[in-house]
């Protein structure tokens, strides 16, 4: 898989990117990620990619022009499955949103900043949309991060057991069971008997149960469709 992000602060975006699974999977090879600063496709010398609002307000805008070189550069040497826009407005990511797009093989992200982008850009260049919550950030790359991390370790190969990325929280539209490791008694607390019996299928069971009861007591949402 191919990541190209598109940013006003590159170097903030990067360090996620140098560090456990996602360095793990950028070293073997499974994942490239590529980032691309705006400012050099800037409309002048002073490297101006923004400007205020037609209409008045608070805030400045990225423009078009800029974004639009960029992507048209970028399209023309490949094929992408998604131009992605980060968005506060947007459909929240979620876990189905991540296993589908680990399964492309080329991605484009624009990250917003300051007021956003032009609504054109997201009209003439955008193909998909995604919030990671319903708050705001100073800019899209935090969130960017976010995406690509939950994209990439679905990726075969990234994690150690592969099957550690299907019981996660929200794969079965369950939150995922409570864990223990040792030791089997602190300060009190004991570790479920049935997680040290060895008996796998009722191990399997007793989590099921408790994935189901953690969801009705958390997120009753998820248990509604």
């Amino acid at each position: 898989m191919r990541i190209d992000i598109i940013t006003v602060s590159p170097e903030l975006i990067k360090s996620p990117f140098e560090y456990s699974i996602i360095k793990r999977a950028i070293d073997k090879n499974l994942v490239e990620i590529h980032f691309h600063d705006l400012r050099k496709y800037a409309l002048n010398d002073y490297g101006k990619i923004d400007d205020y609002q037609f209409g008045g307000g608070a805030g400045m805008v990225l423009m078009i022009e800029p974004i639009d070189k960029c992507i048209s550069k970028l399209k023309a040497q490949r094929n992408y499955d998604e131009i992605i826009y980060l968005t506060p407005d947007a459909p929240t990511l979620n876990q189905q949103m991540a296993n589908t797009l680990s399964l492309t093989e080329n991605i484009l992200i624009l990250c917003g900043h300051y007021k956003g982008v032009d609504q054109r850009v997201r009209e003439l260049l955008i193909t998909k949309e995604i919030s990671i919550g319903d708050y705001v950030l100073s800019g899209g790359e935090l969130g960017a991060a976010v995406l690509c991390d939950a994209i990439i370790r679905l990726i075969p190969g990234v994690l150690g057991d592969e099957s550690s990325a299907l019981t996660d929280s929200f794969q079965d539209n369950l939150l995922s069971p409570p864990v223990y490791t040792r030791p089997a008694e602190y300060k009190g607390l004991e570790v479920p008997k049935i997680l040290l019996s060895g008996n796998f299928p009722k191990i399997d069971e007793w989590r099921n149960e408790q994935a189901l009861e953690r969801t009705k007591k958390i997120r009753p949402d998820l248990l509604e469709d």
